[in-house]
């Protein structure tokens, strides 16, 4: 059985590119907290890995017009080895997590108020705010409607 569950934060804001044959693609890294520090490390700080994300079609998408810098999320997924070959001509290999479920765990207005990465104190709960749907101003990608949003 292949199955990755992970809980992190976005490292960057989300790629969404769309192949020659028009399906969405969404890549990103996620930081996620080990458990246990670094031995060669005496400040006890804790370690985190990057883990490359990819998810495809519409959730590509629901990533691409949700997802920030910062915002914590869990990504249920497998784990993929692909290789490819460099300008140079030499073989290189990638391992990433190809995502079929993602969930968001704070709010788009939290990560923004924290800065980013916070200091790893719980964000506050987000308030319940009317929904407006705006005129499609610069919107990224297709408009979804408030039902298929996951949360």
């Amino acid at each position: 059985m292949n199955k990755a569950i992970l809980i992190g934060r976005l490292t960057r804001d989300p790629e969404v590119r769309y192949t020659q044959s028009g399906v969405a693609v969404c890549t990103f890294t996620l930081a996620v907290d080990r458990r246990f520090a670094r031995r060669d490390a005496n400040d006890g700080q804790p370690t985190a890995d990057f883990i490359p994300i990819v998810a495809w079609r519409k959730l590509a998408e629901i990533c691409g017009n949700n997802l920030i810098k910062g915002r914590r999320i869990s990504v249920e997924g497998r784990i993929q080895v692909r290789s490819y070959e460099a300008q140079d001509g030499s073989k290189r290999y990638v391992t990433e997590i190809v995502a079929d479920e993602i969930e968001f765990l704070d709010s788009r207005s939290s990560v923004q108020h924290e800065g980013g990465f916070g200091t790893g104190a719980p964000a506050p709960q987000p308030q319940p705010q009317p929904q407006s749907k705006p005129a499609d101003a610069g919107s990224f990608g297709p408009s979804i409607p408030d039902e298929e949003i996951p949360f």
